[in-house]
């Protein structure tokens, strides 16, 4: 196995798990498959959190989106809170 990403059986993974790590720590990924459907990802731990952190930042632009200040600006709402 010469992949750095790529998908891979369970039992293979299983009898080549050190190989796969040396792999995942340069830079490589995998999906695990048992009876040919992905039930696992294999990922380095920095690329892990990366993708956390693309997802919370997408999820937060996602709700800034379903709502709306009616057109009013946040300056002038401000100002009539403190009236």
């Amino acid at each position: 196995m010469n992949l750095t990403t790529g998908t891979i059986g369970a039992f293979e993974a299983k009898t080549k798990l050190g190989e796969l790590l040396e792999r995942v720590s340069h830079g490589g990924s995998f999906t695990i498959t048992k009876h040919d459907r992905p039930i696992a990802r294999l990922i380095g731990y920095q690329q892990d959190l990366a993708a956390q952190r693309a997802e919370a930042a997408s999820a937060i632009r996602a709700r800034r989106q379903a709502y709306s200040l009616g057109g009013l600006d946040a300056r002038t709402l401000r100002e009539e809170g403190r009236a």
